[in-house]
Order: structure tokens, then C-alpha cells, then sequence
């Protein structure tokens, strides 16, 4: 299988666990030097840099949370001097102060390097015509996904998110063999390209996804609908952006870029370290990050690490696709639901279509769920006995998976809100939270 960089791809585990300490040892001692915010934190638990001498180690830093780097906005954890920082981007800011990112030149030459591992893992070369269906933004997915393409030498289509028709009419011209989007984005795209005909015309064979969590039966769907090999990639502003791992052919799991990023995973509760194959909250530190450095930064994104070969030749660590978010768990009347469990029931289900709005209320102490999904024909409406019997197969289907009962209501096709970003399935209306 081809590969990007085979010398760090295929790297002996002795080999890779020397390179990360000395890059480790490093970066602390950077973000010590530079960052009052990290240098305070190791101060308060009684940790020097030197103090770091082997990966282990690490665990003894300070955790450090998204409210943390919130409170450094905009600049207070750029470690060098803003004559040397290139680039700026942030989070969206949706639910809070948003996070900056900022990247020296290096940092920049460092994120397309990550980015160009995971397009040639993803199926991606240099014949490729890519469309990045990311928007253009603050947001880190387009740039980071045009920089590895471009180290690739794929030829770019940087037509950024929105204005779906014209994004199929592009698509059908220029001839795109690559897409380059959120999964739900690439979802309703497919969508709009089936009801203007143009399936048959397209010369789509490989997906590059990211931005949001998403399920097998996502991908499942993206393939079918498409016609094409989908991967998932993974990656955050707050440590970089996407090109923290990415799948393979194989999609077995996201091979992480260890050289750049050291991954643990702790228990969400206690922040305690927990062994390679238990699942719990991802935690990262930034190896190689001058501009912008991250120590142990809980991501709140629940997986598990796995650490037996690839048949795809690469020997880096894998990261599983993200479960869901710690602080996106929802929990109704004391069970713990993630959104992606739903979405592994009605995607691909019969009768249904894959979209689908989460929607929880409460009356007086008790919490209630109702799952919104559309119908995949209008007509099903006027034909109540069906109906009820679609409804009640998607509510046992829903209590199997998620132990807990669900009110279900059916939609019109195409009724509920498409997203060409990241997107947004839960609507919490309860009181008292």
C-alpha cells in the first residue's frame, strides 16, 4: 500500500517511543519557557520539565480543559513572538469564547505533512481532482485539508461549503475524483446531486471525511450513495486542526501521527491514565507545535487506542472513531446516551431516511428523549397502518440499542434542517439542567 513518509509510517515501536520522549522533553519545556498558563500549572503540582524523563511522566502534568484555553483568548498561549506566527484560526465559538490557533511557518509546513500522510492513506495521489466542500474559514478543516492535498499535488477545487447545485455542477465539470467535507454536508449533497440526475456523471472514487463524529452505518451510507471508498480523519484547533490521525484503506481505525502527537486516554471522571485498548476521554500533547503548543489537552472525545498492526504495513498507534463526546452525553432518567447510537440504528434502516433531530425535554424531574426521522416517502403519510408499524419498529429498534423507550416521530422528506457544516442533532429544551 502506498505511503506518504514510509521511514516515520513504518518506524519500529522502540524507534518511535525515542523520537516522542526527546520531542516530548521538548515541547514541555517550551510551553514551560513560553506559556504562563502551562508554566502555573506545572508550578502548582510540582513539576519541572526535567522532571519529564520518560513518556509516563507526562501523566504527572495538569490536565488542561477547553474553559482553560478560553481563558487565554486570544493570544496568551502563543509561545513565540507574533512577528512569527503566520497564520490564525479559531474554533466557532458556538458554545462559549472561542479558541484560537495559531501556526508559525514550520507549524504550517508540520500540519500539510500530517495532512499528506493521511490523504495517500485515505486512497488520495497526485491524479486526483479534489473538491474541499469545507468552508473557507477560521475553521481549520479547509486549510488543513487543502495543504495536504497540495503536498500531495492534487489538483484543488477550493470551492469552500454552501450553494449545493452549483457545488454538483462543479463537481460534474471539473471532473472531481476527491471529496472533502463533513459527513452529514456530504450526505445532503448526495441528496441534491440524485434529484438533479447527475449520479451518473460524476467521477467520484474517494471521500476524505472529518469535522464530526460519525457512525459505520454513516460511512456505509456515503459509499452506497456516492460510489466511492469513504475515510474519516480526525484533528482539532485546539491542538493543530485535522491530521492528528486518519484512516487507511483498511478502516480499521485512524492511524495517529505519532511524531507530532502524543495520545493518551484517561477516565473522563477521575482524569487518571487508563491502558491502550480501554476506552475513555482522548488526551493529547503536541510534539512539534512552536507557534501554539498543547500540553495535555482533554479533548472530551471518547475512544480507545488500539495497538496491534495494520495489514496496510503502517505500525502507528490507532485511534477507533470517536464514540461521541464526553460533554455531549446526554443522561435520561440516569441512562447514558450518545447521539451516534441512534444514528447507528436509523441510518441505512428501511422506510427511513439518515437524518434525524434528537430532542430532549423534561417535566418536573423526569427526562424525556423523542427522536425526529424522515420518511423516505411522502406517501407513507396517507397510509396510517404502515405508518404506525414503521414507527414501532424504529422505537424497539431505538429501546434495543439505547435501553431506555423513545417517543419516535415521522417527518416529510426532506423537513428537517441540513447542515454544510458541522451538525447539530441534539435540541436540549430541558429546565433546570
Amino acid at each position: 500500500m502506498n505511503m506518504w513518509n514510509p521511514e516515520i509510517e513504518t518506524m519500529s515501536r522502540d524507534e518511535m517511543a525515542a523520537l516522542q520522549l526527546k520531542k516530548m522533553q521538548w515541547s514541555v519545556k517550551h510551553a514551560y519557557d513560553n506559556v504562563a498558563m502551562y508554566r502555573e500549572k506545572m508550578q502548582k503540582a510540582g513539576v519541572k520539565p526535567e522532571d519529564i524523563r520518560s513518556l509516563d511522566d507526562i501523566q504527572y502534568i495538569p490536565l488542561a480543559s477547553k474553559q482553560d484555553l478560553r481563558e487565554q483568548y486570544p493570544f496568551k498561549l502563543v509561545a513565540v513572538p507574533m512577528k512569527d506566527i503566520v497564520r490564525i484560526h479559531a474554533s466557532s465559538g458556538t458554545t462559549g469564547q472561542p479558541i484560537t490557533g495559531c501556526y508559525t511557518r514550520e507549524d504550517l509546513d508540520m500540519w500539510s505533512e500530517c495532512l499528506a500522510r493521511l490523504v495517500v492513506a485515505g486512497g488520495g495521489s497526485a491524479e486526483d481532482i479534489v473538491q474541499i466542500s469545507f468552508g473557507y474559514s477560521l475553521f481549520t478543516g479547509a486549510f488543513g485539508l487543502h495543504g495536504g492535498w497540495e503536498k500531495v499535488g492534487a489538483a484543488i477545487i477550493p470551492i469552500s461549503s454552501g450553494n449545493t447545485e452549483r457545488q454538483i455542477n462543479i463537481m460534474r465539470d471539473f471532473g472531481a475524483t476527491a471529496l472533502v467535507a463533513t459527513p452529514s454536508y456530504a450526505l445532503y449533497m448526495a441528496e441534491v446531486a440524485e434529484k438533479m440526475g447527475q449520479m451518473d456523471k460524476l467521477k467520484l472514487r474517494v471521500g476524505l471525511f472529518g469535522a464530526e463524529a460519525s457512525t459505520e452505518e454513516m460511512r456505509a451510507e456515503l459509499e452506497r450513495r456516492w460510489g466511492i471508498i469513504a475515510t474519516e480523519n480526525y484533528g482539532l484547533t485546539e491542538v493543530s486542526g485535522p491530521g492528528v490521525a486518519g484512516e487507511c484503506m483498511h478502516k480499521c481505525g485512524m492511524h495517529i501521527n505519532e511524531d507530532h502527537f502524543y495520545c493518551e486516554i484517561v477516565d473522563p471522571e477521575t482524569g487518571k491514565p487508563l491502558p491502550i485498548g480501554e476506552q475513555g476521554e482522548m488526551v493529547i500533547t503536541t510534539l512539534s507545535k512552536i507557534g501554539q503548543p498543547a500540553i495535555r489537552y482533554r479533548t472530551r472525545d471518547i475512544t480507545r487506542l488500539i495497538a496491534e498492526p495494520c495489514e496496510c504495513g503502517r505500525k502507528r498507534i490507532r485511534m477507533e472513531k470517536i464514540k461521541g463526546r464526553s460533554d455531549d452525553m446526554l443522561i435520561i432518567r440516569g441512562v447514558n446516551v450518545f447521539p451516534s447510537q441512534i444514528e447507528s440504528v436509523l441510518v441505512g434502516m428501511k422506510g427511513v431516511g439518515p437524518n434525524y433531530e434528537i430532542v430532549v425535554t423534561n417535566k418536573g424531574y423526569m427526562d424525556y428523549i423523542e427522536v425526529k426521522v424522515e420518511l423516505n416517502d411522502a406517501r407513507l403519510l396517507e397510509r396510517y397502518g404502515e405508518l404506525e408499524n414503521l414507527q414501532n419498529r424504529v422505537r424497539h429498534a431505538l429501546k434495543t440499542a439505547l435501553n431506555i423507550d423513545c417517543q419516535v416521530t415521522l417527518v416529510s422528506p426532506n423537513t428537517l434542517k441540513r447542515f454544510e457544516g458541522k451538525a447539530k442533532r441534539v435540541t436540549d429544551l430541558r429546565t433546570n439542567k
